[in-house]
């Protein structure tokens, strides 16, 4: 058996149960190993960690492969939801093994930030430049979708299109400098806010980062009143 696995934006309490027990089962734990570190305490010492990086993550994804083919149960874990910024990842575990790999689905920080910010995804929507490759036509749909009148949920591409560098890009294709945006950092473990509008989006955040361009109004409070 191999399966991949969403553990949320970080904090434990965003991991599905169904996950839980699946990494707590496992022979074989594979993923990158700042991902593998946030559920360490769940994996049994008897497991073995392959741990990845961007440049070995092929060849030892071959050897996670070879593991599930011999029987073991292989779970390979992802930050977020998978199916929000992790496909490309999820496209090489399936051609390491040689077919379609089942997934859980986890928590997206797009989620968390949807939350914390007060919009619905009915209005916004999400952009990822965390991939490899062009990132020209996400870019493009970017500006198309703020010009639309839409809320914006950016992943940033860690270093190269980071939060000030996107701003920068949307002022010069022409969007209003004055729109609201949000930056939070660590979401659901040691979080950080930055709030202000496009032009001054200039600061330097983390690589565990995560953007919010308004352009509609949060929603309001409402007040139920018992009188």
């Amino acid at each position: 058996m191999i399966i991949s696995i969403g553990i949320g934006p970080g904090g434990l309490d965003y991991l599905t149960r169904r996950g839980e027990r699946l990494i707590r089962e496992a022979d074989v734990v594979t993923g990158f190993t700042t991902v593998i570190d946030f559920v360490s305490e769940m994996i049994s010492p008897q497991a073995k960690r392959i741990d990845l990086t961007y440049k070995n993550q092929s060849e030892e994804l071959e050897l996670a492969a070879i593991e599930h083919h011999a029987g073991k149960k292989v779970v390979a874990v992802f930050m977020g939801d998978l199916h929000f910024s992790g496909w490309q990842m999820q496209e090489r575990v399936e051609k390491a093994c040689g077919h379609v790999v089942d997934t859980v689905p986890g928590i997206s920080s797009a989620q968390i930030m949807a939350s914390r910010g007060r919009v619905c995804f009915d209005e916004t929507t999400f952009v990822t430049f965390h991939r490899r490759g062009d990132l020209q036509p996400f870019k493009k749909h970017l500006v198309r979708v703020l010009e639309d009148g839409r809320n914006a949920i950016v992943i940033p591409h860690p270093w190269e299109f980071m939060p000030n560098r996107i701003a920068g890009h949307l002022i010069e294709m022409g969007i209003s400098a004055d729109l609201a945006v949000e930056v939070w950092e660590n979401l659901t473990a040691e979080e950080a806010t930055w709030r202000g509008v496009l032009s001054e989006c200039t600061a330097e955040f983390s690589d565990m980062s995560i953007m919010l361009v308004r352009a509609r109004e949060p929603f309001p409070s409402v007040f139920v009143d018992d009188e």
